[in-house]
């Protein structure tokens, strides 16, 4: 369909008008991530031990010296080669901010089912810096409902018991916090689509005429690992 055409004064009429939704938009966030941060916590009481890059280390471990984590949970099925091309899509964005999250006391790694060296030889081949592990020998993937076992895949237990997962890994970004005795708490987990606002691609796209441009009944099957597009 054919989109108006107006003159400047017409044009800037219309988005100073969208300007005041922005705007409350805005205040609705941020009135959103006050409420996001005021969630209760939950203790973690198991032990949980990762294969890194540095070798074997606990969730503790990877606070790095920070007072807070971020875990994006990476759907890499240990029977697959290659990791999920959709959360390749987000994980594209995360080497360039790391030095500010640092910056701000967070650190932030990534976490898959797959060995180790699957992994390592992955993210050889995507070119990325960002720490990622192996939790093939714990069970924390499960527990903080990013890998279900062929029982729970069937069953609404995703994205905080809302969603039925229909496989075995998912999507997700988990926060953790530590305080000064060393104790850990979950404070925070997303799923599904509470993960898009750290897709900057998605952010700008929603700016552009096309938008997204997805088939709604096949979103992001236009998404490749970024070495498999065509030239």
């Amino acid at each position: 369909m054919p989109h108006p055409v107006v003159s400047p004064d017409q044009w800037q009429a219309a988005r100073a008008a969208l300007l005041q939704k922005e705007k409350e938009f805005t205040r609705l966030r941020d009135a959103l991530s006050r409420e996001r941060r005021a969630l209760p916590w939950e203790k973690v009481e198991k032990t949980y031990v990762f294969d890194g890059p540095d070798g074997a280390e606990s969730l503790s471990d990877l606070f790095a010296g920070k007072s807070q984590l971020v875990v994006y949970h990476f759907m890499f099925n240990p029977a697959d080669d290659a990791g999920c091309p959709h959360c390749s899509f987000w994980v594209d964005h995360f080497d360039a901010t790391m030095p500010h999250l640092r910056a701000r006391d967070v650190s932030f790694v990534v976490i898959s089912r797959a060995p180790r060296a699957k992994i390592a030889a992955f993210q050889q081949r995507m070119g990325w810096k960002f720490k990622w592990l192996s939790s093939g020998k714990n069970s924390f993937n499960y527990d903080y409902r990013a890998s279900f076992t062929p029982e729970e895949s069937t069953q609404p237990l995703y994205n905080v018991g809302t969603l039925v997962p229909g496989m075995a890994d998912r999507e997700g970004l988990s926060v953790f916090t530590k305080d000064a005795s060393g104790a850990i708490f979950r404070t925070y987990s997303t799923y599904a689509r509470g993960i898009d606002m750290i897709n900057g691609t998605y952010q700008i796209l929603d700016l552009v005429p096309k938008g997204r441009d997805e088939d709604p009944e096949a979103t992001q099957d236009w998404v490749r690992h970024h070495d498999r597009y065509d030239a």
